[in-house]
């Protein structure tokens, strides 16, 4: 995928999900923290501070799962996945890792909103 075409898939998922939530348009970070909670699970709570950055963490690793970086070990006593690192992850650019990042929440999304492709 193009990043021309990567960008605008990415801002029709913003739509989407500012429709969906009846919000603004959210960052990265903030999707990060959605596709978090789904993987965790649980449904929507209250998170500290700290489990929203645990939240951002766990779908880092999810979507860089998909490239072979990361494996899930399995859930804790709580119920929260931990990953582990199978492999170093290549130094990118700002401009390569923003891309990469955002290819991949867009390829999360695609089975949930098909209307992004």
């Amino acid at each position: 995928m193009t990043a021309q075409e990567v960008n605008a898939r990415f801002s029709r998922l913003q739509h989407i999900l500012a429709n969906e939530f009846d919000h603004e348009k959210p960052d990265i970070k903030v999707i990060l923290f959605l596709i978090g909670i789904q993987e965790l699970g649980k449904g929507v709570q209250k998170f500290s501070k700290r489990q929203k950055e645990e939240l951002m963490h766990i779908a880092t690793c999810r979507l860089f799962s998909e490239m072979g970086f990361y494996e899930l070990e399995g859930l804790d006593q709580d119920g929260w996945p931990h990953w582990k690192k199978v492999k170093q992850i290549p130094n990118y650019t700002l401009l390569e890792q923003e891309h990469l990042l955002r290819t991949l929440i867009v390829n999360y999304f695609q089975d949930i909103y098909p209307e992004i492709i």
